[in-house]
């Protein structure tokens, strides 16, 4: 038997990435008073359908989608945002008055080809931000993002930012482009001929190369940006500035879903290659309105944790869970005591692997060198007896021998070393 296409096995060499990450994430996002929302893996096709939007890549060719026992369409759920609106609206999380900052982590999916940081089922870190239109909320959320990727070590960052405006200048530049672009239906790609009549903006973010060729003269939508719309953006790009995050005018980038509005911004790694987004996002202002709220302006983003972590690894940044003691030991009466030293350690707050193999102490002491870990503990017949234990440092080779009860009594100096 194996995984079924596009989903992939985490294993344990991996993880730790995972867990560091998260970690991270967790750390910064609390700090910024942002709390964690967990929803549904799925959910009603309609959310989907009314929130992304039917025309989109996402509602008409990706979603898994199936009838369950008691005749509902119900879909997996392809990203974060319209769960979370849902779960606003219904909960009435409104109703405590002011902004609602969540965050959420965990798997996503969508049927598309599989590929490098791109599988069927992945997972992403996603932020929102329900209850305010002031482009402080915008900023906002771009600086955790770069907080928690430049917190990771990650540094060939570009931050891409757009507006693509309010409903009715998205509406003009609709018309605009649709008419710049029918001259030249033939010469596009197959995808982005579709589109031309569904979702012409989608075909500004084609990766066909002659397409791309005919988009890089099209119109560009800050051109029919609205006063308010501008004003909006101005303030955004000040703000940053201020904030000292640098970031380039991308015109052409409108993101995949229907419900955004004013600021779109995605984070792109110039160590990813062609994959090269990390983090995108921005405002929907009337996603809540269309699933049935009350009208309330919103901004957002998701990390693709795929992508980070092949990044993260690609550039050696390492975040494994190494334990701080490896503990030998051979013989009955050591690997009992050895048993007991591990437990009592660990509830003092101490990563400790213990060795169960018996088998002889070069091959433990092998093991212990592959682990990582800071320190053996070596336990034999005459440590048993004695009630003593061997503490050697790996990287110095320095060992002495202290009691049981010395080594768990100096806590402090042990953590201390330990961070050294």
């Amino acid at each position: 038997m194996k995984a079924i296409r596009g989903t992939r096995d985490i294993l344990p060499d991996e993880v730790g990435y995972w867990q560091w990450v998260e970690a991270t994430a967790r750390e910064i996002l609390a700090a910024a008073a942002y709390r964690e929302i967990r929803t549904p893996i799925f959910e009603a096709t309609e959310l989907f359908e009314r929130g992304i939007g039917e025309a989109t890549d996402v509602v008409g060719k990706e979603m898994y989608t199936f009838v369950d026992r008691g005749d509902r369409s119900i879909t997996l759920r392809p990203e974060g945002t319209a769960g979370a609106a849902r779960s606003y609206i219904e909960k009435k999380l409104f109703a405590e008055g002011g902004v609602q900052r969540l965050w959420y982590v965990g798997p996503m999916f969508r049927y598309e080809r599989p590929q490098q940081g791109r599988q069927r089922q992945f997972h992403q870190i996603g932020l929102e931000l329900f209850g305010s239109d002031d482009p402080r909320a915008d900023v906002e959320t771009v600086a955790v993002a770069t907080d928690i990727l430049q917190a990771l070590g990650l540094k060939n960052l570009t931050l891409l930012l757009n507006s693509v405006g309010e409903k009715d200048d998205r509406a003009r530049y609709r018309q605009a482009l649709v008419e710049y672009l029918t001259p030249y239906k033939e010469e596009l790609d197959a995808d982005s001929q579709d589109r031309l009549d569904r979702n012409p903006l989608r075909i500004l973010d084609s990766k066909d190369e002659a397409t791309k060729k005919i988009v890089a003269d099209a119109p560009s939508i800050l051109d029919f940006l609205g006063d308010n719309a501008k004003r909006h953006f101005d303030r955004v790009q000040m703000l940053l500035s201020e904030l000292e995050i640098s970031y380039q005018l991308d015109s052409r980038l409108v993101r995949g879903l229907d419900y955004y509005t004013h600021t779109a911004f995605e984070i792109q790694s110039a160590d990813l290659g062609a994959q090269a987004t990390v983090c995108g996002g921005g405002r929907y202002d009337g996603l809540v309105e269309e699933l049935g709220g009350k009208p309330t302006p919103a901004v957002g983003w998701a990390i693709g944790l795929e992508r980070l972590i092949i990044l993260l690894q690609q550039l050696g940044e390492r975040s494994a869970i190494v334990p701080d003691f490896y503990v030998v030991s051979r013989g009955e009466a050591a690997e009992s005591q050895a048993t007991v030293l591990a437990q009592k350690l660990r509830r003092s707050g101490f990563k400790v692997e213990l060795d169960l193999s018996g088998s002889a102490f070069s091959k433990q002491f092998k093991r212990g060198d592959r682990s990582g870990a800071k320190a053996c503990l070596v336990l034999g017949d005459a440590e048993a007896e004695a009630k003593t234990v061997q503490l050697k440092w790996l990287q110095t080779g320095e060992q002495k021998t202290l009691t049981q009860s010395e080594l768990l009594s100096a806590e402090g100096e042990l953590k201390v070393a330990l961070n050294q």
